[in-house]
């Protein structure tokens, strides 16, 4: 009797375990497409392509130039110089020390690391770094007299160093992004930067009034 009672529980459970009560079918939730990813390349392709026959793209293409010509003529002023109105003085030690061990081709140690150098030492400031705003007329004339082209290198914090190499006859130079004059902590041109010794002497100043103007070109005959 218990046979048959365990042999009758052994089939109700098989009985149960494959039936199809426990796959429910819970229906459908909302319409189902593909997913399709645009190729972003040819998408760009077809953009230009597009904008070259409408004839954008060469539009496009000058507009860059231009304006790439004008910064590179006229680069943008460093922001915050303003022009000196006392006389500011002090020094700048370009002393560093050295991080890590450098060593020459050979692998000889040539400098420790923790050893302070300082490149003067080597190599001194040949011309002195003259800083000076080149829409200021007052300045670049000063700038004229009081130096030469051996003696001093005229760097531009505003202006166009195309404009004034072609009238003044000398080169000019600019502070791109105003590096230098972060370095040296200049706030006001004209600012000179000479060196001192084992140290750079910077030097803002007020340049005197000068009447200077550029002499008309010759006419050829």
């Amino acid at each position: 009797m218990a046979r048959a009672s365990a042999s009758r529980l052994i089939a109700v459970a098989a009985l149960a375990l494959s039936s199809p009560v426990l796959a429910r079918d819970y229906g459908q939730l909302g319409p189902t497409m593909r997913v399709i990813e645009p190729d972003l390349l040819a998408a760009i392709e077809q953009r230009l392509l597009a904008a070259k026959a409408s004839g954008r793209l060469d539009a496009m293409q000058k507009q860059l130039v231009t304006r790439t010509t004008e910064k590179v003529k006229r680069p943008p002023p460093v922001a915050g110089i303003t022009a000196a109105k006392d006389l500011r003085s002090w020094t700048y030690d370009p002393t560093i020390t050295v991080a890590s061990d450098i060593f020459d081709h050979k692998g000889n140690l040539i400098i420790p690391a923790g050893r302070k150098v300082n490149p003067l030492d080597t190599v001194g400031l040949r011309q002195s770094l003259v800083f000076l705003d080149g829409d200021r007329p007052d300045q670049v004339a000063w700038a004229m007299k009081s130096t030469t082209q051996l003696n001093a290198k005229l760097i531009l914090t505003s202006g166009s160093p195309f404009a004034l190499m072609k009238a003044r006859q000398r080169r000019f130079f600019f502070d791109q992004g105003g590096k230098l004059t972060a370095k040296f902590g200049i706030r006001h041109t004209p600012a000179v930067v000479e060196q001192a010794g084992r140290v750079l002497k910077i030097t803002e100043l007020v340049p005197p009034p000068v009447t200077d103007k550029v002499p008309p070109k010759e006419s050829a005959s």
